[in-house]
């Protein structure tokens, strides 16, 4: 078997795996793990060590997996670096952001090359080479994780000034520790050579960064004009990819080149340019948002095969003698954060609060930390690979316990607005805000239905014989109060008609106290529709809507009169499986009147297409349309 044909099947089986673990790392998800975590972990379980589905020259064979993943990584990370968005708080980011970055950094690395010793593959490396391994570990350190930061901060809707400063320190930290890296990996270089630090080598890395920076702005041009172009986003995507996989080219042959002619490596550093190129993309031309939105579409693919082979590269027995030891780094990194974010706290003013707990939301580590990782192991083969799983295994820890304490931090402020947990008792009630025409008929049209409603105004002149047979309860404001005395955290879905404000005050308090299942606004300004959208409302645009009716009407008049209630005995059902014993059945197996007809079924917020085979699980909702009396059979055979 030729070399090309080795790297095909390397390439095919490797994509088999990632394909695997893509869906396995989704159940760490349960545990409430990063998705990052459990691709590393199938990584390290598919690898030589264990299962041998990815074998050791895996490693060397799909190294340019590895470069177009690192060029991706530093396009991501200074892409979430947007200037005009950190204004607010740019005093707390800039006290914050250099305090952690310099007191990490030197207590980091002058802790590790004393504790050299005590490290199992430092202790026969000569003095220049422990400096060089401090040096870097210093460095990696100070990485943060934009991604993971994000995600927390949108599960839990946080907003405020302690989130506000974190998001800006985390990605301009993530900026400025692949400067960082750049310096002190040019200076390993010369210690583990033993070359001279005179002149020459000062001007040379200046050089070197001069030349970084310059072809950072030619890769500006290039992005800047595959963005212009009309095509396909995959194929524009594929050459953002390639230019960013074509500066590690360049890289090599500028490296051979200037070692053969000059005898002397000159090094551009492809992850400083690459942030480059990405931050003026972002902050100074018109094709942020295009550029942004395709680095958020291709993120997830790109990390699933880098985190996947990462672990795949973990050595096991090393892993085994160096957990206590990263235990120990990973404390010592907890302790120059927090050292860090009360001095950078103080220098900024921020209330003391802010400085206790300042240093929470940056323990997690993830794609710059391990990008770095990998550059280092591939260019120091004598110590590269022990020094990475050491660093690789202290990451582990931050993205496990990072999140938690960032969750922690930001409820501590009254920041965060998570989710309530609803206490539904599966009885079909609804509270409508607004008295008027329409909602007194959507009142009506519900309890024909069977629903239990009520009908909340602040009128104070309401003659309640003009409502017989409604439950109309007259309230005197919107606060939380009020909604707990109409019971609102035990219904089932919760109608707005009032104006956008109130509405939005009414599902916010709704969402976050009592995660209330459904909440329907009728909007009244579209340009409030992203701020429903971010609850999770269900949006009624009266300025749309008669036309999508009537559009419906028009290309499917059956299904659309079916839908909305028009055939004589015919209505739509949402039923949530509670029964455990359909728990597993298929679709096909349910025996259903023959007049039923299944819509689709909704797993954890996500609808899936369904059909004969699959398979129902307990909290499923699954949407049936067919005349009442079968509906109601049915209904009866869901309930536990």
């Amino acid at each position: 078997m030729t070399e090309f044909q080795n790297i095909l099947v390397l390439i095919g089986g490797f994509i088999i795996v990632a394909i695997a673990s893509n869906q396995i790392a989704k159940f760490f998800y349960l545990i409430r793990l990063p998705y990052i975590t459990g691709t590393l972990i199938i990584g390290i379980i598919s690898g030589p060590y264990i299962l041998g589905l990815i074998p050791v020259q895996s490693k060397v064979e799909l190294h340019f997996i590895n470069e177009i993943a690192l060029a991706f990584i530093a396009f991501a990370a200074s892409g979430e670096l947007y200037l005009k968005e950190l204004r607010s708080r740019a005093k707390s980011i800039k006290w914050m952001t250099l305090s952690q970055l310099i007191i990490t950094f030197l207590l980091t690395g002058i802790t590790v090359f004393y504790i050299a010793d005590y490290i199992p593959f430092m202790q026969s490396l000569n003095i220049p080479t422990k400096i060089a391994i401090a040096l870097l570990t210093g460095t990696i350190f100070v990485a943060r994780s934009p991604a993971s930061a994000i995600a927390v901060i949108n599960e839990l809707r946080a907003r405020g000034p302690l989130t506000q400063t974190t998001l800006g320190v985390t990605v301009l930290i993530d900026f400025l520790v692949i400067i960082l890296f750049s310096l002190t990996f040019s200076i390993s270089i010369a210690l583990v050579h033993n070359q001279s630090f005179d002149l020459v080598f000062i001007f040379v890395l200046l050089g070197e960064l001069v030349a970084s920076f310059a072809i950072g702005y030619a890769l500006f041009w290039v992005l800047r004009l595959i963005l212009k172009l009309r095509m396909h986003k995959y194929i524009k995507t594929t050459l953002i990819l390639a230019s960013g996989y074509s500066i590690y080219v360049l890289n090599d042959l500028i490296r051979d080149y200037s070692e053969q002619n000059f005898g002397k490596e000159f090094i551009i550093e492809p992850l400083l340019i690459c942030i480059v190129g990405s931050f003026i993309i972002t902050n100074y031309s018109r094709y942020r948002n295009e550029f942004m939105r395709i680095i958020h579409d291709t993120a997830n693919p790109v990390y699933l095969v880098f985190f996947t082979l990462v672990g795949a590269s973990i050595s096991l027995d090393i892993l085994a003698n160096v957990w206590p030891l990263a235990l120990a780094l990973f404390a010592l990194r907890v302790i120059t954060m927090a050292i860090g974010s009360v001095i950078g706290g103080k220098l900024a003013g921020d209330p003391p609060l802010f400085n206790r707990i300042g240093w929470m939301p940056y323990i997690t580590q993830a794609g710059v930390g391990l990008g770095l990782t990998t550059v280092v192991a591939q260019n120091f083969p004598e110590w590269g690979n022990s020094f990475a799983t050491l660093i690789i295994a202290v990451i582990v820890i931050s993205q496990i316990i990072g999140p938690p304490l960032f969750k922690w931090a930001l409820l501590i402020v009254k920041e965060g607005h998570p989710r309530g947990s609803g206490s539904f008792e599966g009885v079909k009630d609804v509270i409508i805000f607004g008295l008027e025409s329409q909602s007194i008929a959507l009142a009506r049209q519900l309890q024909e239905h069977g629903w239990i409603v009520k009908i909340a105004t602040r009128m104070k002149d309401v003659n309640m014989e003009d409502y017989k047979g409604l439950d109309v309860r007259q309230i005197k404001d919107l606060s939380l109060e009020t909604l707990e005395e109409l019971d609102a955290g035990r219904v089932e879905a919760i109608v707005t008609m009032l104006q956008d404000d109130e509405n939005l005050t009414i599902c916010e308090m709704a969402y976050e106290n009592f995660g209330t299942k459904d909440l329907i606004v009728r909007l009244n300004h579209r340009n409030n529709m992203e701020k429903f959208h971010s609850l999770g409302c269900l949006i009624v645009d009266p300025h749309t809507a008669m036309v999508s009716l009537m559009d419906h009407l028009v290309r499917s008049p059956q299904a659309a009169s079916l839908l909305l209630g028009m055939e004589k005995d015919q209505d739509t059902m949402d039923l949530e499986v509670l029964n455990p014993n359909l728990h597993g059945i298929p679709l096909r197996d349910l025996r259903l009147p023959s007049d039923i007809i299944i819509l689709s079924v909704k797993r954890h917020d996500q609808m899936i297409i369904s059909h004969g085979y699959t398979r129902l699980r307990l909290g499923d909702t699954v949407t049936m349309v067919g005349s009442v009396e079968s509906l109601d059979n049915v209904s009866l055979r869901f309930e536990k």
